[in-house]
């Protein structure tokens, strides 16, 4: 379970979320929307204890401020927007850093077994085991976030936050995606927590939405529940609605064969 309480958060003197309070129940995951600049990545951020804060953002009762980042590593793991500043370290070897918390050392010599499992086991999931011993700044932008979705994996906590973990992605690769995280979540009362911009993508992994616009979140539930025409053109200010059915009559069209093959 991860509860906020009265969260506050920003970046020098300009304050983003404005006393936001949620509780996020385990076995269940949670879809962030929002327009550009609504708060959504800081809120992130916050609730991994990444950015200073005010209020409390408690992890099974227990203040994530109290807590070592070795603790908090045990429970939470963030995948956030890829950049272009990497380490030359191998696939393999970027994945078992996600084992860094479970390992009673702090070198990475003295890897178990175990360990060694998972990491193949997260690679296989994100396919990319033939790739290894690459490098992953010589991978492409979608190979890494793939890399580094392996490696939250490998983590193994019990809420992972994902800052739109589909960027780089092919169609392909993002639809596995959310079948891996709903996957992964059905398993010990986990949580995942996700920002997206992509709506459609969002709903395939779960239905209950966070609305935010203004470092707020003035609706959140069931996405039927809660999801209106006026809303949805009061938050992002513009027919959403009527741009969704728009696609959606597009792909009606779309015939199951073509009746000449090209």
């Amino acid at each position: 379970m991860l509860e906020i309480n009265q969260l506050a958060a920003g970046y020098g003197e300009k304050e983003v979320l404005h006393n936001i309070s949620f509780l996020f129940e385990g076995g269940q995951n949670y879809c962030i929307l929002g327009p550009n600049g609504c708060g959504k990545t800081t809120l992130i951020r916050a609730m991994a204890g990444l950015i200073p804060f005010k209020g409390s953002v408690l992890i099974n009762g227990q203040p994530l401020d109290k807590m070592k980042r070795r603790e908090i590593a045990k429970h939470i793991a963030v995948l956030s927007q890829i950049n272009d500043l990497y380490f030359p370290y191998s696939v393999y070897d970027t994945v078992m850093m996600g084992r860094y918390q479970h390992q009673k050392s702090r070198l990475f010599t003295t890897s178990s077994v175990q360990d060694a499992q998972m990491v193949e086991q997260c690679l296989e999931m994100v396919d990319l085991t033939n790739e290894r011993d690459t490098l992953i700044n010589e991978l492409s932008g979608g190979q890494r976030q793939r890399v580094f979705l392996a490696q939250v994996l490998a983590q193994d906590p019990k809420i992972i936050l994902l800052d739109e973990p589909s960027n780089h992605l092919d169609v392909r690769f993002q639809i596995e995606l959310i079948e891996h995280l709903k996957a992964w979540s059905q398993n010990s009362h986990r949580i995942v927590i996700s920002v997206f911009h992509d709506i459609n993508l969002a709903l395939h992994l779960t239905d209950n939405v966070l609305y935010m616009k203004e470092g707020k979140i003035p609706r959140s539930g069931k996405f039927s529940e809660v999801t209106d025409r006026p809303f949805l053109h009061w938050l992002y200010e513009a027919d959403l609605k009527d741009y969704m059915l728009s696609s959606l009559a597009l792909w009606k069209e779309v015939p199951d064969a073509l009746s000449q093959p090209l």
